[in-house]
């Protein structure tokens, strides 16, 4: 495989780096503040023809406790009528791309008929569902592609886009594919900012004037802020795009290495800024482009919680509608559970239910009140039950007269309870 060499970004006379182009001229097909929509979509089709993207669904997501007992973190149902991973997906059908590996693991019989519902809806898009070996499994994100080497080669593309499937956001790849080219970088990581109390979630990276990352830490304890922005970290998104030569020779590397978790952002990412070309790429607005996008890693039940009633309000960041950016998935009732428990919703005429979600399937029982409550599908809430602030699980019954968020010590006794005073109902 031949690897270019290095090159440096580029430098005006004085030897600094050149400033950013205007949006218009990195961006030309959408520079205003209209998306991509039908007038454009055989030009991002054509654009994104050559790329191979591999979805990382295997992870445990212990950190959602009874979330994830009996399913992958990817197939927790979000948003009402969506699974988390529909999120990527979309992105993925959305940008125009027309290959997605999905590479599962943990509980991956709770993803399969999804993923199989998804590939019989996608028109432009082939969703293939790679499962570990037999008898193996995955050692870490890195490792997850490298078992699949062989499918890469197989399918020869000039760049391998890895993405998660665990986080709510809407973003156009093939942006982030023009960045990556005019650049001539060999990997491009997607970033957004979050605040340095927050950086020990995360992977956190610095850049220099023009974008180049010049350092990658994997959750640290003391991270340094953005010049400037005193408070502010850039956080990896867990996106990165290889030009696909480059990215091969990087995974055979890191396979090599005894002491290496094989993970992106601990192990590859890190050990090759010294020689690489990485570029960091901002996530913005689909509609508004001159902004910074909205993205969040729902990995606890606290942020699982805010999540869902964020895009739900009345002012909720993403539009999950949005003609030209719309957050595509098979219905809910296709999946899992006989049709019989996932009958029609129905709330009773009495019932009280403020700053909720509920999806298909749910029954609200005479008398209820519910704030800030998430209920799953086929969640049954007998009548009389009183519950604030609360997640109750698919297929969960709370028997009649049931009070829950009222008395948080009392709730500790049968449910868990995050730090911020979610009550935490699963089966």
């Amino acid at each position: 495989m031949n690897i270019p060499a290095r090159t440096n970004p580029p430098q005006n006379e004085a030897g600094r780096p050149r400033p950013e182009p205007p949006y218009s001229e990195r961006y030309p097909w959408w520079a205003d503040s209209t998306p991509a929509g039908a007038h454009n979509r055989e030009s991002r089709r054509d654009l994104m023809s050559n790329i191979f993207a591999m979805v990382l669904a295997g992870g445990r997501g212990t950190r959602l406790e009874g979330l994830t007992a009996r399913r992958a973190k990817p197939a927790v149902p979000i948003g009402g009528r969506h699974r988390i991973i529909d999120f990527t997906l979309s992105n993925c059908v959305n940008s125009g791309l027309a290959r997605i590996g999905v590479l599962t693991q943990y509980m991956a019989q709770s993803l399969t008929p999804h993923l199989s519902a998804w590939n019989r809806m996608s028109r432009n898009a082939e969703v293939m569902t790679l499962p570990a070996g037999a008898g193996q499994e995955y050692a870490g994100t890195a490792d997850a592609v490298h078992q699949n080497r062989n499918l890469i080669l197989q399918l020869s593309p000039a760049q391998v886009l890895v993405l998660a499937a665990d986080h709510v956001y809407q973003m156009d790849y093939a942006q982030m594919l023009q960045e990556h080219r005019q650049r001539s970088a060999q990997v491009t990581v997607g970033c957004v900012e979050v605040p340095v109390s927050a950086a020990r979630n995360f992977g956190v990276m610095e850049v220099d004037e023009a974008g180049w990352i010049t350092a990658f830490a994997e959750k640290p304890e003391s991270p340094r802020a953005i010049p400037g922005r005193p408070g502010v970290v850039l956080a990896s998104m867990g996106i990165y795009l290889f030009e696909t030569g480059f990215l091969l020779k990087l995974l055979a590397e890191d396979a090599t290495r005894p002491h290496s978790v094989h993970d992106f952002g601990r192990n590859v990412i890190p050990g090759a800024l010294a020689d690489a070309r990485a570029y960091a790429h901002r996530l913005r607005y689909i509609r508004r482009p001159w902004i910074d996008g909205y993205w969040r890693d729902v990995g606890t039940v606290d942020a699982y919680w805010e999540t869902s009633l964020e895009l739900s309000g009345t002012s909720a960041p993403l539009d999950l509608d949005d003609p030209a950016w719309p957050i595509h998935g098979p219905p809910l009732d296709a999946t899992e559970q006989p049709r019989d428990r996932r009958a029609d919703s129905s709330i009773a005429n009495d019932a009280d239910v403020r700053r909720s979600v509920l999806f298909p399937g749910v029954h609200i029982g005479a008398g209820v009140w519910l704030d800030g409550c998430i209920a799953l599908p086929g969640a049954r809430i007998a009548a009389g039950c009183r519950v604030r602030n609360a997640i109750i699980d698919e297929g969960c019954r709370l028997p009649p007269g049931t009070v829950i968020g009222m008395d948080l010590d009392a709730d500790r006794r049968r449910y868990p309870v995050t730090p911020n005073g979610v009550v935490l109902v699963a089966q």
